[in-house]
Formats: structure tokens, sequence, C-alpha cells
């Protein structure tokens, strides 16, 4: 099935998409610099240019989008029907590119968190995903998952 856009106007709502500063990563931000916690934000430095970065802990975060990132199991993480053969494909990059990035990262020595936007979209869920990034930060803990439940 055809797009339904051309190709100029399909370029433009794809340019609108954001890669950073994200309604989800703001709101893990928000919180987490209210508990006190201090972070560096998109070192283009280090593999994959985490999301927020915690020198102190030796630690960084992505903030994944469930439907870009493909969040296994997420109601979320659709294909779309039209152009099918193009989204696996651009999906199944992104997964591969995220794997390698997570492997430099702790190759590199860092410990390496990823939180999920669905775990931030509930107003309740939020405080207790902060709860557990606290600990692990302060923990010893290599990865550190968060998504629904």
């Amino acid at each position: 099935m055809p797009d339904t856009f051309d190709s100029a106007t399909r370029s433009r709502i794809m340019a609108r998409v954001k890669s950073r500063n994200t309604g989800p990563e703001l709101v893990l931000r928000r919180a987490l610099h209210a508990r006190g916690l201090r972070y560096k934000l998109h070192d283009s430095a280090l593999p994959g240019r985490p999301d927020l970065v915690f020198p102190r802990f030796g630690a960084v975060c992505f903030v994944h989008g469930c439907f870009w990132h493909r969040h296994d199991g997420c109601a979320r993480a659709t294909t779309p029907a039209t152009n099918r053969a193009y989204w696996e494909r651009k999906f199944e990059a992104n997964v591969r590119r995220d794997g390698s990035h997570r492997v430099a990262l702790l190759e590199a020595g860092w410990r390496v968190g990823v939180i999920w936007e669905c775990a931030l979209r509930q107003k309740n869920r939020v405080e207790v995903v902060v709860e557990d990034v606290e600990r692990w930060l302060k923990g010893h803990g290599e990865e550190f998952v968060a998504g629904c439940e």
C-alpha cells in the first residue's frame, strides 16, 4: 500500500520527530533533579549519545520510545500497515544500533539504564521508576531496565 503523503510532506512530518528533550525524557529529568540527582545531557563523546549521563555513578540512561526502539510486549510498539518492509528494516536497524551502543558503553566501564516511555506515561508510576533509578544508581547493578507492567 502506498504512502498517503507525498515525499515532501512525509519528510516534513519525519523531521518533526524529536530525538532529544522528548516528553518522557523531560518527565524523568524533572523528577530526578527534584531528588537531587545531577546529570549531563546527551554527551556526544559517548556511544549512542545517552540521554542522561551520571558521571558520579559511572552510569548512563537512555529514555527509549516504545515505537521507535521496539519495546517487546508493549502495546505502543506497533508497526504501520503501509510500507511495512521499510518500517521493519528501520526498526531492525534501530534495535541493532541500540544493542551495539549498549555493548560499547558496558565495555567502556559504564553502567547502562534503559527507561521505556511507557513506564513514564502514568503519573503514579513515575515516582516508582525514579525510586528504582536512584536505587540502581546508588547500588552496583550493571544494567537497569524500567518498562510497563
